[in-house]
C-alpha cells in the first residue's frame, strides 16, 4: 500500500496527502505492515552487496568483503535504526505541528514521515553492489526526492499555509539532519565497543 501511495504521490501529490490524511493506519500497522519491510531493503541489500559482492578501494585490484557475522550485525544495527528514527521524526513532526496552526495524530505524523522516506528506502537497493560513488549518487537523488515530497506535502498533509509550511519543512529536515548526525555517532560508539566491521580480502 505504501508504494502505491508513493507513486500517486509523485504524479498527482494533493490528492493523495489528503487521501492519507483522511485515512490513517495505526502505528501498529503503520509498522508491522510497511515501515519495517521498507526499512529492511537497504539492511538486507547491503547485508549481501558486503559479503557477496564486495568492493575494491580505489589504487587496489584486491576485492575486499565483510564477515557474514560482522555484516549480520551491522544489517540489524541499521534496520533498527531506521525504526527508530521514522519513529523519533514523526514524534517531532507532531509535537511542532501545534505552534504553526495543525493538529495532526502521531499516526499520521509517523505515516507522513514514512513517506517522505520511501525514496531512501528504495534506494537501498544499491546496497547490493558496493560503491562510493554509486551510493553519493542515489542518495542525492533519494535526498532530493524526499526533500520535495516534504516541502511540496507539507501544506496539504498539515492544512496551513504555504508560508507557514516552509518554515515548518525546513524544521523537520533540521531534526532529521540531527538524527542522522547522531546515528553517525551511535555508529562510532558500537564500532568502539566492539560491533565494527571485520573484513575478508578475497584476491
Amino acid at each position: 500500500m505504501i508504494l502505491s501511495h508513493f507513486w500517486g504521490l509523485i504524479f498527482h501529490p494533493a490528492q493523495e496527502w489528503n487521501s492519507i490524511r483522511e485515512k490513517p493506519l495505526s502505528i501498529l500497522r503503520l509498522y508491522l505492515g510497511q515501515i519495517m519491510w521498507l526499512a529492511a531493503i537497504p539492511a538486507v541489500c547491503t547485508y549481501v552487496g558486503t559479503t557477496q559482492t564486495g568492493w575494491s578501494l580505489p589504487g587496489n585490484t584486491q576485492i575486499v568483503k565483510l564477515t557474514t557475522d560482522s555484516a549480520t550485525v551491522m544489517a540489524g544495527l541499521t534496520w533498527l535504526a531506521m525504526l527508530s528514527s521514522i519513529a523519533v521524526i514523526g514524534g517531532f513532526v507532531q509535537w511542532m505541528a501545534e505552534t504553526f496552526g495543525s493538529k495532526p495524530t502521531l499516526a499520521q505524523s509517523v505515516a507522513f514521515t514514512s513517506y517522505c522516506a520511501v525514496p531512501m528506502f528504495i534506494a537501498g537497493i544499491c546496497g547490493l553492489y558496493p560503491s562510493i560513488w554509486l551510493a553519493i549518487v542515489a542518495g542525492t537523488v533519494a535526498v532530493s526526492i524526499s526533500t520535495w515530497l516534504l516541502y511540496s506535502g507539507l501544506p496539504t498533509f498539515m492544512q496551513i499555509p504555504e508560508e507557514r509550511a516552509f518554515i515548518y519543512s525546513s524544521s523537520i529536515l533540521c531534526i532529521a539532519m540531527v538524527v542522522f548526525v547522531t546515528l553517525m555517532i551511535t555508529t562510532v560508539i558500537f564500532w568502539g565497543m566492539g560491533a565494527g566491521p571485520e573484513f575478508v580480502q578475497v584476491y
